[in-house]
């Protein structure tokens, strides 16, 4: 494992990680949540964006950009692991669906609840709809929403077809959807061993041999927002179609 292999490097960039989240968590509940009217995403995802650009470069994560972000609505994307958070909320401005469980992560969880993330449990079909009420309250506040349709991460050799359920407040209320594509590469090791989170991965030592890298480099390629359509399933298929065109045009794609 990487850890090992480089001790003093990963003891600072852990070191580093626990003080930016001290800071994070000290400035959102000194000057974010006691300022906030009623639950203010717009507050949170500035919040987000901030501490996310301070994130990356503990981990040492240099990220480019291809295209413009959509200012609101929704935003769908390819899903390789948890470093997608950090790098698409240093881009721009937005909250974020994850699956439930990242709720009770030790420390990960305490940084997505202040970031204003909506939680789903895709095993329960109620509770799809209730994340998308919770959509539909982000997007009045004129603040953008990712999600990972894909409904788990990959390894980035493949975008997998995009499940609907999560389009319907866009498809309701006609909010125009951008896409976007990930991809990462590094020269000390494979982006989907050592920065995809994904399989049978367990957490602590995944995270712990990340920060062993030397660099890792981020590409985030955003496309022009399209129009919802009436149909969700329909709609599901043009984003994937665009997000897949996304990385055939960076040569990730292997499918």
């Amino acid at each position: 494992m990487g850890w090992m292999r480089h001790p003093f490097r990963v003891g600072f960039r852990l070191a580093g990680f626990f003080a930016v989240t001290v800071g994070a968590l000290t400035e959102h509940f000194i000057f974010v949540r006691p300022r906030e009217k009623g639950f203010d995403y717009q507050r949170r995802a500035r919040w987000s964006q901030r501490w996310g650009r301070r994130y990356l470069r503990v981990l040492q994560v240099e990220v480019k950009v291809v295209g413009e972000p959509p200012a609101a609505g929704l935003l769908v994307s390819n899903h390789l692991g948890y470093v997608d958070i950090p790098v698409l909320a240093a881009t721009s401005p937005m909250v974020f669906v994850s699956k439930v469980e990242v709720r009770n992560w030790p420390v990960i969880g305490w940084l997505t609840r202040c970031a204003g993330t909506l939680y789903i449990d895709r095993s329960r079909k109620a509770d799809v709809a209730s994340v998308n009420e919770g959509l539909e309250a982000v997007g009045n506040q004129r603040v953008m929403v990712c999600i990972f349709p894909e409904g788990t991460s990959t390894g980035g050799d493949r975008v997998l077809p995009f499940r609907p359920g999560l389009l319907e407040p866009a498809v309701a209320r006609q909010w125009r959807v951008g896409t976007a594509w990930i991809g990462y590469s590094l020269d000390d090791g494979r982006a989907e061993d050592d920065v995809a989170y994904w399989r049978d991965m367990v957490f602590g030592p995944h995270f712990l041999n990340l920060l062993s890298k030397r660099k890792i480099s981020a590409i985030v390629s955003f496309g022009p927002a399209m129009e919802s359509g009436h149909d969700r399933k329909e709609l599901a298929q043009r984003l994937h179609a665009e997000v897949s065109r996304h990385a055939e045009r960076r040569g990730k794609s292997r499918a």
